[in-house]
């Protein structure tokens, strides 16, 4: 399983100290480490294809302060998708309003036919970078259809709407972010954390720090602005629980990276 960090501020925050923690983990994750600092539209992207722990980039990188508003990191612990660059998170792509789409994943899809059609289109391998390429796709779609731009309120109903139908039998714990809301969602329990400060948030596979960090609101998908919640959406009830067909599948696959 991979794990997750986010934050959603009104200002810039530095967060070495929660990366430092969170990188530490990567013992248990070592297929992969990204960081993804998001400025509105502007994305300065930095991973590597290893564990997080052995990278001299990274150990230098967080010598010199991490300030940010908006950040996603990740440390892969790979099921779908061999170990390279291509494969590791965050992944990033452009809808054609000009909006720059950011998503870090934890899970595995195991059944979403619409997710089929990218597989042979995509960079990697990763189910992932699928999702990101389906989700930036019904945005142009529905503004096509509108002409004209969605705003939030119009964007995260959109977004809702595919969680809802995305989550069925499948480990979907994300955070999405679009250049003004920072999206969340898990369904698997005990796997998605939030501390709230003032005028910020931050998400984690596990708390971070002793700071009270709570569960994230579970099998709904949340939206984030400036360090506060401004949209929540339908609860699904599609709680993922492992079975062992699917195991069988990650082993599968596993045993092939």
């Amino acid at each position: 399983m991979c794990e997750l960090f986010g934050i959603n501020a009104a200002e810039d925050c530095q967060i070495n100290e929660y990366l430092k923690e969170f990188f530490s983990h990567s013992s248990a994750h070592p297929h992969g480490w990204g960081l993804a600092c998001m400025e509105e539209n502007q994305i300065q992207l930095e991973k590597e294809p290893m564990q997080a722990s052995r990278s001299n980039y990274l150990k230098e990188r967080l010598t010199v302060p991490v300030l940010v508003k908006n950040a996603f990191a990740h440390i892969r612990y790979a099921t779908i998708g061999n170990v390279e660059y291509r494969n590791c998170h965050p992944y990033t792509r452009k809808d054609k309003n000009g909006r720059t789409w950011t998503l870090v994943h934890n899970g595995t899809i195991f059944d979403y036919e619409p997710l089929n059609q990218y597989v042979t289109v995509q960079t990697g391998d990763t189910d992932s970078e699928r999702i990101l390429y389906y989700v930036v796709d019904r945005v142009n779609q529905r503004e096509k259809e509108l002409e004209r731009k969605m705003d939030e309120q119009e964007r995260f109903s959109l977004l809702d709407s595919i969680i809802v139908q995305m989550a069925k039998g499948n480990k979907l714990n994300l955070l999405l972010y679009d250049g003004e809301l920072c999206y969340v969602h898990t369904n698997y329990a005990n796997t998605l954390y939030e501390l709230e400060k003032e005028n910020q948030v931050l998400f984690a596979t596990v708390p971070l720090s002793k700071e009270l960090w709570k569960p994230v609101t579970f099998t709904t998908l949340l939206a984030y602005r400036k360090g506060h919640r401004v949209f929540t959406g339908t609860n699904h009830g599609n709680e993922y629980m492992h079975n062992e067909e699917n195991m069988k599948l990650l082993y599968r696959i596993f045993s092939d990276l």
